[in-house]
């Protein structure tokens, strides 16, 4: 139990609510006591507030007002610090606008809230949500119980049913998030600064076939979609865009990545670039796969700025060009870097400049830009930095599920889709491993020979191997042409329509990965923002994040105060007083912000139990 169920009378209006003035408790509960409450409620575990729930049942209930207890001990209720963060990131920003919900008990503002504070807490997929204790995760969120798992589901499905819609909630927050870069007097040096990575997102399913996929971090061909990730300056994500056939990052990048950079990024007008001919609107960085002159020539042609590494970078310079600079890095470190420039010519005759730095052991690293407007030191700072894009996706894989499935379903794709052709991947396959067994048997051919002074016994015995390794080459030749032939006269790429049926590919369902995909990024947008106020009251910056986890899974005491229109969140003491210390500095900023808990009138205060 403990879902809203469908209206059972439709011809009813839907009131606000029907109830009395709602009486807050003013005696603590101890989770012992809600517990018994929980499993004795009359609907269902947990659901307590049964009158509205009956209400909802029957279509007289938009959704049902947030009421807060005083309880003591609520689990995990130390994520509530994370809230004021979730709000200025957008969670509740565009929520109205966007999506809405049928009447019902649960209110749209409480399923993001619940959604963002789940990432938050690591719980990795809905079905884990089964295993929380639903009563205590409804006094967090000022209802009786949490949605069971077929409940959220059913929300979540109707929230993704229109298809691009979570795609223009993205890109409203991304524009947002790139307008803010920059903001602070004390850093300038991330606006118009855009990381783009692909990510290979893995399925295992069985529902249809997906492309084979080269997945570095596992050093294998596995089936899944690649995702495209653009990040700023320090690893914050401001979007993703997703290549459902894989085409590499140079079409990713000219068919989705620019085009959404041009629309929503804060850029230069047209006149500050017509005076100033080195200036660029913007300023994207990538890897290797992205190396091309011809996609280079596009962008200085479009003004937009570029930093990769050479892939074909020639012998290395002499040491006497390098000289030693002082490079501050994106986390304000300044480092001593031996470097050195020069203007090269790709095969198209681009000029771009060309930036080496050279390390203790001679080691000489390239790097590409057509911007003549940065400093060799910020070339330098930039380019290396791309590693926190890499560190992003591997904490979000690690402690957010990024490669969770949340919609367990398939689509097909347009049949005029150009895919690569099954049976010449099949037959490059068999070319590849035909040419391995022949030159195993050359080697054994070429490795024979007659020993020293041989008998007539060994001579010919010499000469029958000889022979059989000579007719076994001579087949393995021939059926390794055959198979060449074969593979040139069949089309390495087709349209999706020419395929058998059980061969032709599919496409994950995109909206519902989208959706959450978004809430994960304000979730780690957030949590950043908190560690980065952690870290002013920490010895080591390493363990901002590591204190968020364990503030977000403490128990805390709440105490609503509906006369003084307070919510307050006492907070469980830590491990040590140290870490005592910086929660309470913390406590104390996010108690400054006056953030309300939505739809309500009830400003957050926030303190550890036995703070004054």
């Amino acid at each position: 139990m403990g879902r809203d169920f469908a209206p059972a009378v439709a011809t009813l209006e839907p009131l606000p609510t029907i109830l009395p003035a709602y009486a807050p408790a003013q005696t603590p509960s101890t989770l012992s006591a809600r517990s018994v409450a929980d499993s004795q409620a009359p609907l269902g575990y947990g659901t307590t507030r049964y009158l509205e729930r009956m209400l909802a049942s029957c279509g007289l209930l938009l959704s049902a007002e947030l009421q807060f207890d005083c309880a003591d001990d609520v689990p995990q209720a130390g994520v509530l610090c994370a809230l004021p963060a979730l709000l200025t990131e957008g969670l509740l920003r565009h929520t109205r606008r966007l999506y809405a919900l049928p009447a019902g008990y649960y209110p749209l503002e409480s399923i993001f809230l619940y959604l963002a504070l789940l990432a938050l807490v690591r719980c990795p997929s809905l079905e884990q949500t089964r295993y929380e204790a639903p009563g205590e995760w409804g006094k967090l969120l000022g209802l009786d119980r949490l949605p069971e798992v077929r409940t959220l589901r059913q929300k979540i499905g109707i929230l993704c049913e229109q298809e691009g819609r979570a795609t223009q909630w993205q890109s409203r927050l991304a524009k947002e998030w790139m307008e803010g870069v920059g903001t602070e007097e004390t850093d300038q040096s991330g606006v118009g600064l855009f990381y783009v990575d692909g990510h290979v997102r893995v399925y295992h399913g069985s529902l249809g076939p997906l492309p084979r996929l080269y997945v570095a971090r596992q050093k294998l061909l596995l089936r899944g979609t690649t995702d495209y990730w653009v990040n700023g300056l320090g690893g914050q994500p401001f979007f993703v865009v997703t290549q459902t056939i894989h085409a590499g990052l140079i079409a990713a990048l000219r068919e989705q990545v620019i085009p959404r950079l041009l629309s929503d990024a804060p850029q230069l007008d047209g006149l500050t670039l017509q005076a100033d001919p080195q200036a660029m609107r913007f300023t994207i960085i990538f890897d290797r796969e992205g190396f091309s002159p011809k996609f280079f020539a596009e962008l200085t042609q479009q003004r937009i700025g570029l930093l990769t590494y050479h892939k074909y970078p020639k012998e290395n310079w002499p040491l006497e060009e390098f000289s030693t600079q002082s490079v501050r890095l994106h986390t304000g470190q300044v480092v001593e870097r031996q470097l050195a420039e020069r203007g090269t010519q790709l095969s198209n005759e681009l000029w771009v400049r060309e930036v080496r730095e050279c390390s203790g052991a001679g080691a000489q690293s390239s790097i590409l830009s057509n911007h003549r407007g940065l400093d060799l030191t910020q070339i330098a700072a930039w380019m290396p930095a791309r590693w926190s894009q890499e560190n992003f996706l591997k904490y979000m894989r690690e402690h957010f599920g990024l490669d969770r499935l949340i919609e367990h379903g398939t689509r097909p794709l347009p049949e005029t889709t150009i895919v690569v052709n099954p049976a010449h991947r099949r037959l490059d396959q068999q070319v590849r491993r035909e040419r391995s067994r022949l030159q195993r048997l050359e080697a054994q051919f070429g490795a024979h020979s007659l020993p020293p002074q041989a008998t007539p016994e060994e001579l010919q015995s010499f000469e029958q191997v000889g022979g059989q390794l000579r007719e076994k080459i001579q087949a393995q030749t021939t059926l390794l042409e055959g198979l060449k032939k074969q593979r040139k006269e069949t089309p390495r790429k087709v349209p999706l329509k020419d395929l058998p049926p059980a061969e032709r590919y599919r496409q994950l369902c995109p909206e519902s990965k989208h959706f959450i995909d978004t809430i994960k990024m304000i979730a780690y947008r957030a949590e950043s923002a908190l560690a980065g106020e952690l870290r002013e009251h920490l010895q080591r910056d390493d363990d901002a994040r590591a204190l968020l986890r364990r503030v977000f899974v403490t128990p805390a005491n709440l105490r609503p105060n509906y006369d003084q229109k307070t919510l307050l969140v006492e907070l469980h003491r830590l491990g040590s007083p140290l870490q005592d210390a910086a929660v309470v500095k913390l406590c104390e900023e996010l108690t400054a912000t006056e953030t309300r808990f939505p739809t309500t009138d009830l400003k957050l205060v926030y303190r550890l139990v036995g703070s004054v």
